[in-house]
């Protein structure tokens, strides 16, 4: 693929794609951010600045603009899409489901449409582990009946999957959904739990504890997780529509991502118990083998080898003044 349109391209997963992207010879790759305000955007905007490459055009918009969203295909004629822009997070989803059904389902709908009418040849849409809900069977695997999701963040993600069936069974569209499971490293979301704990792990405040510690997921790296994005990419055989897992075959418990935070960063957590959080499922494990074997997807990087990577990011940003919080 010569021309590739990456959404929420500044942020996190997204910059590393576009990166990915620049360095693998890329023609040209266009980057669809809002840069709003859930996080502070002066990270965002860091992300693309980093990379002050001529092939990089950047589309500041919404995705819900269905006009401004069908004037940036028009100008790009890109021959494959990375649908990486949503609402993310099921806590906030449950607080604000309106926005999350707006963005993440409105907004989906428009990338669709507009690369029908553009004659967009691929589609990866980045869907989420979340869409198992409380999955008894582990680890999760694609052909897994989903009966309930059990959060609106988690039904827009099944809902934009099946939007992505509709369009490659209508309009020949190849789509490719991916089922990220809990990916973390440099630039990622203050909100995240990987985030939260470091910065208050490092200033000695308290982090909250939900439940027993005993929760788990599977987390995965995040140039791993782009390793699968980019194999989607390429991934022109096979169905039309398909759905691979995207995780890092490492099942961590909450306890031991505690530890493992306080072993990078040399200090002990002051510990908030909580009780379990409405929304949040207790174990994510995925089953990869179908990635492995049709996008030669294999994760390598270890959450002992990840965290301190992410460490070692946060404390460069505090250092530069770079607020990430």
């Amino acid at each position: 693929m010569k021309r590739i349109l990456v959404t929420g391209g500044a942020g996190f997963i997204g910059s590393h794609t576009v990166q990915r992207l620049l360095h693998d010879g890329a023609e040209a790759v266009g980057v669809l951010d809002s840069f709003n305000d859930y996080y502070n955007p002066a990270i965002k905007r860091a992300n693309i600045a980093a990379m002050a490459d001529p092939r990089i055009s950047v589309h500041e918009g919404d995705l819900t603009d269905a006009g401004f969203v069908r004037e940036v295909f028009e100008k790009g004629r890109f021959d494959a899409v990375v649908h990486l822009a949503a609402r993310a997070g099921v806590r906030p989803s449950i607080e604000q489901p309106e926005l999350y059904i707006d963005t993440n389902i409105k907004g989906t709908f428009n990338m669709l449409e507009s690369a029908r009418r553009t004659g967009v040849k691929q589609f990866v849409f980045a869907s989420s582990s979340s869409v198992y809900g409380v999955n008894k069977k582990v680890p999760f695997a694609e052909a897994d009946p989903i009966l309930q999701t059990i959060s609106p963040y988690a039904m827009t993600k099944m809902a934009g999957e099946q939007m992505c069936s509709n369009y490659s069974h209508l309009y020949g569209i190849k789509t490719v959904s991916l089922r990220f499971f809990t990916v973390y490293g440099p630039r990622q979301r203050p909100d995240l739990a990987i985030s939260k704990f470091t910065r208050l792990i490092e200033e000695g405040k308290p982090i909250d504890k939900y439940g027993d510690g005993t929760t788990a997921r599977d987390y995965t790296f995040v140039t791993d997780i782009v390793d699968g994005i980019i194999g989607s990419v390429n991934y022109t055989t096979g169905p039309i529509c398909d759905i691979f897992n995207l995780g890092g075959s490492q099942t961590v418990t909450l306890n031991d991502l505690i530890a493992a935070i306080e072993a990078a960063t040399g200090k002990k957590a002051q510990i908030n118990q909580l009780p379990d959080q409405p929304g949040d499922v207790p174990l994510t494990s995925a089953d990869v083998t179908k990635a492995t074997t049709l996008l030669n997807f294999k994760p390598t990087t270890h959450i002992h080898q990840g965290i301190p990577k992410y460490v070692e990011w946060f404390r460069d940003m505090r250092a530069k003044g770079v607020a990430v919080c």
